[in-house]
C-alpha cells in the first residue's frame, strides 16, 4: 500500500512543480485543472508526510532503546514514545488506506427516484405513497429540493408508480443504498378482517445525467405528445402537454405529464432517460466484473430485498446489515438516516478489507 501512496504523493509534489512553471501559470484552463487535482490528493499526501515523520522518530526511539541505559526513568519515557509512534502509524496507515479508496464520481450528484408498487395490489400502492413522503421529508431535512416527474395513482391515495427528482448536494451519496425492494406487514385499511398483509414496492435511485455524460442521438429517440391526465387544471387537459419518449435501441419508454410546458415535460422526459440508459450501462459493467469483486452493500439490487417496515412491531429491518429499529413512525417520517450512516460505513469498512488484501 505504502508504494502505491509514494506514487501518489510524487505526482501531488509534480503538481506543484508544474504550478509553478510560468508556461502553465499563464495558462488559467491548466492551472486550474492542476489545482483541482493537487486539491484531491493533498489529504493523502500530508497524512503520508506524518506517516513517514512517525516512522522516523520510532527508529529513533527504537535505536535509543537498543543503546541502553541506566536510567529507568528515561527508559520508560522511550518505551511510551515508541507505543505512541506505533499507535499513530497504524491510525495514519488506516487513513492512508481510506483516501486511497477511489470515489464515487456520482456521489455529489442530484438523483431521480422511482417508486413502483409491487405484490399486494392498492396496499402495495399505498405503501408506495408511504414511501414517498418518507423521502420528500427526508429530502426536506437535508434542504434538498424534490420535484415530481411522473405519477400514475390508483384512486385512494396510492401509486402505481411515481417518479421524482431530488436537488441537492451529495443527494446521491445518501440516497444511493436505497434502491431494491421494500416490503411492508400490516393490516391494510381495506381489510376488514383485520388480517397482516405484506405488501411490496420497488425503490430505483438514480444519478442525474447530463449529455455530456450520456449523449442520446437525436435519432434514436422516437418523441410523441398527449393530453396530460394529470392534475394541473384545463389548460393541461385540453392541450398536449404530456411527453412520451421512446429509445429505439433500447425499447425504453418514458412519460412527462408534471409539468404545463411540453417543452419542460421533455425536457424532464430526457433526464430521466439518460438516467435510465446509465443504469443499465452500469448494471451490464458490473455483470461483467462478477459478483466476487461487488459490495455486499453496494447500491443493491432491484431485485433484492433489502429492507421490511413491520408495523405490529413496530419495528424496520434492514436485511443487509442486521440493523433493526422500534422507531417504525419516525423512519417513516423521513428519519432514514441511522441506516444510511450504517450502510456507508458497512460500505467502507468492506471495501478497506479489500485495498488491505491487494496491499
Amino acid at each position: 500500500m505504502l508504494d502505491k501512496v509514494a506514487r501518489v504523493v510524487a505526482r501531488y509534489d509534480e503538481l506543484g512543480e508544474l504550478m509553478a512553471d510560468p508556461a502553465v501559470s499563464s495558462d488559467l484552463a491548466r492551472l486550474t485543472e492542476y489545482a483541482r487535482e493537487r486539491s484531491e490528493l493533498e489529504e493523502l499526501a500530508t497524512a503520508y508526510r506524518r506517516y513517514q515523520q512517525a516512522e522516523a522518530q520510532l527508529a529513533s526511539a527504537r535505536s535509543l532503546l537498543e543503546e541502553g541505559s541506566d536510567d529507568e526513568e528515561l527508559a520508560a519515557l522511550v518505551r511510551d514514545e515508541i507505543a505512541a509512534r506505533e499507535e499513530e502509524m497504524a491510525a495514519l496507515t488506516v487513513a492512508m488506506r481510506r483516501l486511497l479508496l477511489p470515489k464515487d464520481p456520482n456521489d455529489e450528484k442530484n438523483v431521480i427516484v422511482e417508486i413502483r408498487a409491487g405484490a399486494g395490489g392498492e396496499e402495495a400502492g399505498l405503501f408506495a405513497a408511504d414511501l414517498f413522503r418518507m423521502y420528500t421529508r427526508y429530502a426536506e431535512a437535508h434542504r434538498w429540493k424534490t420535484e415530481l416527474l411522473s405519477s400514475n395513482e390508483t384512486g385512494i391515495g396510492g401509486f402505481k408508480e411515481i417518479i421524482f427528482q431530488v436537488k441537492g448536494k451529495g443527494a446521491y451519496s445518501r440516497l444511493k443504498y436505497e434502491s431494491g425492494v421494500h416490503r411492508v406487514q400490516r393490516v391494510p385499511t381495506t381489510e376488514a378482517s383485520g388480517r397482516i398483509h405484506t405488501s411490496t414496492a420497488t425503490v430505483a435511485v438514480l444519478p442525474e445525467m447530463d449529455d455530456v455524460d450520456v449523449h442520446i442521438a437525436p435519432e434514436d429517440v422516437q418523441f410523441e405528445v398527449f393530453r396530460s391526465s394529470g392534475p394541473g387544471g384545463q389548460h393541461m387537459q385540453k392541450n398536449s402537454t404530456a411527453v412520451r419518449l421512446i429509445h429505439l435501441p433500447s425499447g425504453l419508454v418514458v412519460e412527462c405529464q408534471s409539468e404545463r410546458s411540453q417543452t419542460q415535460n421533455r425536457e424532464r422526459a430526457m433526464a430521466v432517460l439518460r438516467a435510465r440508459l446509465y443504469a443499465l450501462a452500469e448494471e451490464k459493467r458490473m455483470k461483467e466484473v462478477g459478483d466476487a469483486r461487488r459490495s455486499q452493500v453496494g447500491t443493491g439490487e432491484r431485485s433484492e430485498k433489502i429492507r421490511t417496515y413491520n408495523f405490529p412491531q413496530n419495528r424496520v429491518t434492514d436485511h443487509r446489515i442486521g440493523l433493526s429499529s422500534y422507531r417504525l413512525q419516525a423512519i417513516l417520517d423521513g428519519g432514514i438516516d441511522e441506516f444510511i450512516d450504517e450502510l456507508a460505513t458497512t460500505e467502507e469498512a468492506e471495501r478497506l478489507e479489500a485495498v488491505g488484501e491487494e496491499a
